[in-house]
């Protein structure tokens, strides 16, 4: 393979537009595998969570062959969250498919890869998806991609795109609009001829920027990259050369290239190919990997800043250790600081606390995902309420700022409006989207998004669609309306009994089915009332050996309320936690006695 018959790309598009769909339908039509070696739908999607999710959250890397070209194409995250994954693997491809929904057009995250893209210089071909939709309009959404593309200072050049009309779910293509329906050959002849091969010097020292890190359990760290510059083989000497500038010379002890799915061993591998080497002891995201007679250094990947950050601290609960595997804060560093050599928008950071470690992100998904990823592996520990990370500039104290789209039906426009007004948003557009629905356009703080995507959940019936992507920094806004009600909070340790939460329900609403442990101090409830309130759920019915009419009326119990990871960061407040194990994911104070809260209460007023 030389660099003119190698074509790398990258698939970029608003979350569930079809990126991952599109990408198993360019395999199963490529020719290059059995019918039943390919099945289901969203084949690139392998960890357990975005199968349960149906979200890309790591970019992952497949290869065509088709006509005699090697198209590596790199599937990347949706989701603004993981936008440290995209800015990175753009850097690996030499141009980009711009996905939109032929129904909703472009969306926040359309914006964001779009804009990193063309940056990079990339010249995007923009592929019109969903055309078997009742509603689709794709001459509309055509435009409304051009004017986006001019928003965002696009060059002549890249205003010239191509455009093509796909359906990946059913494995059809249109070259316009009302064509008949073709296989994908249009679209996989499109990408050899306006992708261009990677423009470098072939005979030159050989030069890679990696990109990516993979793991195996018998290689050790795999940098992931694509041949900015030469030639690699087996055979020679090869320089790392860190972030820091210090080299440190290796031998590699595998090469590896993508052929389909798989990663397959090569001798040598040419300019413009994306691989895998193993060798190094260890290595970094945004490192060089170059030719020992010639360690020149790439410029570095710079990420965007994180914007959100949680506490996560040792599990001290009474029933620390039952559940989890790793329960240590040396275990929880040892992940932690584990997670930030391949996680590259994660901040991890010590705290005076020694068992407390300040943990940034791009948002609640970012962190959510690191969160359920490690219960899972066995570890338990506790989180705080998330905090936006504030700036300083000129003096002047600025907070993070999103764009939130809303789509929702008319008729709970104003309990939104009410809502979004509460948490200092500002509209900035409203769009008819439709008979009797909505498109409102806001800027909010990212303070005011805490625990609204399950209130507007509520308010909307369910129907409601929420859209967010990072905006700027403003100056801070001042205090902005948290969780108005308190909590039920157990008076004892012992099992729960329905005889006492039958008798609490319409105290508020509740969190635990009888029979389940608590401990003091922990949360079982929600207040219907601003103040919290400590109760007994271990109380037992009084039994007499003296009939009396209606003391045994049957106990009926209102189904308890559990709340996904994402709703309890929005729902815990300042003095509160929560313990992550395993198996379970409770609610606690951060002080379990009564007396301790209420000596830290007042120490705050006074200070």
């Amino acid at each position: 393979m030389n660099k003119d018959s190698i074509r790398n790309l990258g698939i970029i598009a608003h979350v569930d537009h079809g990126k991952t769909t599109l990408v198993d339908c360019l395999l199963k039509q490529s020719g290059m595998f059995r019918d039943n070696e390919l099945t289901g739908t969203c084949i690139m999607d392998s960890n357990d969570l975005e199968k349960e999710r149906g979200i890309t959250i790591f970019s992952k890397n497949a290869a065509i062959r088709y006509k005699g070209y090697k198209i590596n194409i790199v599937d990347t995250p949706g989701h603004a969250d993981f936008g440290g994954e995209v800015e990175r693997i753009l850097k690996m491809v030499n141009g980009v498919l711009l996905l939109v929904d032929a129904v909703e057009g472009p969306m926040p995250q359309t914006r964001f890869v779009l804009k990193k893209s063309l940056e990079l210089g990339l010249k995007p071909i923009v592929v019109v998806n969903k055309i078997d939709r009742e509603a689709a309009r794709p001459e509309k959404v055509v435009d409304l991609v051009f004017d986006l593309f001019g928003n965002l200072g696009a060059s002549d050049e890249q205003l010239d795109f191509p455009v093509i009309y796909t359906s990946a779910k059913k494995g059809i293509s249109r070259i316009e609009p009302n064509d008949p329906d073709q296989d994908m050959t249009p679209l996989l002849d499109l990408i050899v001829e306006k992708v261009q091969p990677h423009d470098g010097d072939a005979e030159g020292g050989f030069q890679m920027l990696v990109s990516s890190i993979d793991y195996s359990d018998y290689l050790g760290r795999i940098a992931i990259g694509k041949i900015t510059r030469g030639a690699v083989n087996l055979k020679n000497s090869y320089t790392l050369i860190k972030r820091s500038g210090d080299m440190e010379s290796f031998k590699i002890s595998k090469l590896l290239t993508f052929d389909g799915l798989q990663k397959i061993e090569a001798t040598e591998a040419y300019m413009g190919d994306i691989i895998g080497i193993a060798g190094m002891k260890e290595i970094d995201i945004g490192e060089t990997i170059a030719d020992s007679k010639y360690p020149e250094a790439l410029p570095v990947i710079e990420i965007d800043e994180p914007t959100l950050s949680i506490n996560f601290s040792a599990n001290t609960s009474p029933f620390a250790g039952r559940e989890g595997k790793f329960v240590t804060s040396r275990q929880l560093r040892d992940r932690l600081f584990k997670e930030v050599k391949s996680n590259v928008s994660l901040r991890v950071a010590e705290t005076e606390a020694r068992d407390t470690f300040k943990v940034s992100g791009r948002g609640e998904l970012h962190l959510t995902i690191l969160i359920e990823t490690m219960r899972r592996e066995g570890y338990e520990f506790s989180i705080s309420r998330p905090e936006v990370l504030m700036r300083e500039e000129e003096g002047k104290r600025l907070e993070p700022e999103e764009f939130v789209i809303l789509d929702l039906d008319e008729a709970y426009m104003g309990s939104v409006m009410e809502s979004m007004g509460k948490r200092k948003a500002s509209l900035k557009n409203m769009i008819q989207a439709g008979e009797g629905s909505l498109r409102l356009e806001f800027v909010v703080p990212t303070r005011g998004l805490f625990g609204f995507g399950s209130e507007f959940l509520t308010m909307t019936k369910g129907t409601g669609i929420i859209n967010r992507n990072f905006h700027n920094y403003i100056p801070y806004c001042g205090e902005i309306a948290s969780r108005i009600s308190g909590a039920l909070i157990a008076l004892e340790s012992g099992k729960a009994t329905g005889f006492s939460l039958y008798n609490l329900q319409e105290r508020g609403t509740l969190f635990l089915s009888p029979s389940e442990e608590v401990y003091t101090g922990m949360l079982v409830g929600e207040n219907s009332k601003d103040n919290d309130l400590v109760v007994n759920v271990c109380k037992e019915k009084k039994l007499t050996n003296m009939r009396a009419s209606g003391s045994d009326d049957n106990i009926l119990l209102i189904p308890p309320k559990k709340m996904s990871l994402e709703q309890i960061l929005g729902f815990l407040n300042e003095d509160e936690l929560a313990e992550i194990t395993p198996q379970s994911i409770r609610l606690r104070k951060r002080f379990l006695d009564e007396n301790e809260r209420k000596r830290s209460s007042k120490l705050q007023k006074v200070s």
